[in-house]
C-alpha cells in the first residue's frame, strides 16, 4: 500500500475515536461502515496483504454492531437518571398559605392543559419571584391534586460536563414523562439552564435547542404532559424559552393575611398562646416569605424545647434522651424575639421593586 492509503486509514481511525469521545455514536457507527469499505477496497487493489485488510473491515463491522449496543445501554443510563428525580408529592393546596391569585392562574392554565378546549393549551407555565416564596409547593400540589408522575428537576440535574449528555438527559426526561403521563415536569432554577445565549458554550446552546425542541413536541403529543418552571431570577431567562412560557406567574412575598395562613401551617400540631396579626406584621416588615417564617417557627419552638429540656444542652446527657418524650408548654410571643433576630430575608425592598416590575411587563 502506498503512503496516501496508510493516511486514509489513520484519518479513519481518529475520527472514529473523536466521535466515541464526543458521545456521537451515529457518527461512530458510520465512520466504522467507512472504515470497512475503506479496507475492502484497498483489499482489493493489494492482493498480497489482502487477508490481512480484510481481516481489519471484518473488525470494523464488528465495532459498527458494538455500537449501536453501546447506544441503546446508553439510553438506558440516561433513563435510570431521570427515574431518580421522580417524586412522589404529598402537598395538598390547603399546604399553601395565601397565594390565592397564584393558585387561581396555576389552576386555570392546568385546566386548559388536560381540559378538551377550543383553545391551544399553552406550552408551560413559568412561576417566578423571590426565593422560598412557594414556586415548589405550587408545582407539588399539581401533580398531586392530578394524581401525576411528578418530575422534580433541578437545572443541575440536566447539566453534565460531558458533551452531549446534557441533550440526551432532556430528551430522556420528556420521552418518559410522555410515558409515564399524566405527568408534571418541574424544572427548577430553570433560568440557569437557559441563560442570554450570548453567554453559554456550545454545549450548553444544543442543550437549549433540544429542550425548546421537546415544549414545542407537546403540540404533537397525545399523551398529557405538563411543564412547570421556576426562576428568581426571569430576567435571565432566554428569549426563545420566554416565548415558549407565554403563563408566567408572579409569587410574591407574602402579605399580613397570607403571612398569618403561613404561621398557621408551621404551627400545626404545637401548641400557642400568640398574636398571629402581630407575628405576621413582623414577618412582613422584614420581607420574609413563607421559607423564612417556616424557619423562624423551627428556632422558636427549639428555644422553647431547650428551656423545658435543659439536658438537651448537655452532650454527655443526649444519649438519655433516647425514646424520651421531651417536656413542652404553649409557644409566646417571647419565643419570637431572637427567632426574628437570626432569620434574615435574601430579598432587598429595591429587589422586590424589580420583581414587580417585570411582573407588570411580563406576566399574566
Amino acid at each position: 500500500m502506498d503512503r496516501l492509503q496508510l493516511l486514509q486509514i489513520q484519518r479513519c481511525e481518529e475520527e472514529f475515536e473523536k466521535a466515541l469521545a464526543l458521545g456521537q455514536y451515529d457518527r461512530a457507527r458510520l465512520i466504522a461502515l467507512r472504515c470497512s469499505e475503506l479496507l475492502r477496497r484497498l483489499a482489493s487493489e493489494n492482493l498480497s496483504v489482502s487477508h490481512i485488510l480484510l481481516e481489519q473491515a471484518r473488525a470494523w463491522e464488528q465495532k459498527a454492531k458494538n455500537i449501536h449496543k453501546r447506544k441503546e445501554k446508553r439510553k438506558d443510563e440516561y433513563v435510570d437518571k431521570i427515574k431518580i428525580l421522580i417524586k412522589k408529592s404529598t402537598v395538598t393546596w390547603n399546604d399553601i398559605g395565601g397565594l390565592s391569585e397564584a393558585k387561581k392562574l396555576v389552576s386555570q392554565a392546568v385546566g386548559l392543559s388536560i381540559a378538551k378546549s377550543p383553545v391551544e393549551p399553552p406550552q408551560g407555565i413559568l412561576l417566578f419571584g423571590p426565593p422560598g416564596t412557594g414556586k415548589s409547593l405550587l408545582a407539588s400540589a399539581v401533580a398531586n391534586g392530578l394524581n401525576a408522575t411528578f418530575f422534580s428537576v433541578k437545572a443541575s440535574d440536566l447539566l453534565s460536563k460531558y458533551f452531549g449528555e446534557s441533550s440526551k438527559l432532556v430528551s430522556a426526561l420528556f420521552s418518559l414523562a410522555r410515558q409515564l403521563s399524566p405527568s408534571v415536569i418541574f424544572i427548577d432554577e430553570v433560568d440557569s439552564l437557559t441563560m442570554k445565549r450570548t453567554s453559554l458554550d456550545d454545549a450548553a446552546r444544543r442543550m437549549i435547542g433540544t429542550l425548546l425542541a421537546e415544549i414545542d413536541g407537546f403540540k404533537d403529543s397525545t399523551g398529557k404532559v405538563i411543564l412547570l418552571t421556576a426562576t428568581n431570577a426571569p430576567w435571565d431567562l432566554d428569549e426563545a424559552m420566554l416565548s415558549r412560557l407565554p403563563i408566567r406567574i408572579y409569587v410574591p412575598l407574602p402579605d399580613v393575611k397570607a403571612a398569618v395562613e403561613i404561621f398557621k401551617i408551621h404551627l400545626r400540631g404545637l401548641q400557642y398562646k400568640l398574636n398571629l396579626i402581630k407575628l405576621a406584621k413582623e414577618a412582613v416588615k422584614r420581607l420574609y416569605s413563607g421559607r423564612e417564617i417556616a424557619n423562624v417557627v423551627k428556632l422558636a419552638s427549639m428555644k422553647m424545647l431547650e428551656e423545658m429540656n435543659p439536658e438537651l444542652m448537655d452532650p454527655l446527657k443526649i444519649p438519655s434522651l433516647t425514646g424520651k418524650e421531651l417536656a413542652v408548654r404553649p409557644l409566646e410571643m417571647n419565643d419570637f424575639k431572637e427567632a426574628f433576630k437570626k432569620v434574615k430575608s435574601p430579598v432587598t425592598k429595591m429587589e422586590i421593586r424589580k420583581y414587580e416590575k417585570w411582573a407588570r411587563e411580563f406576566a399574566i
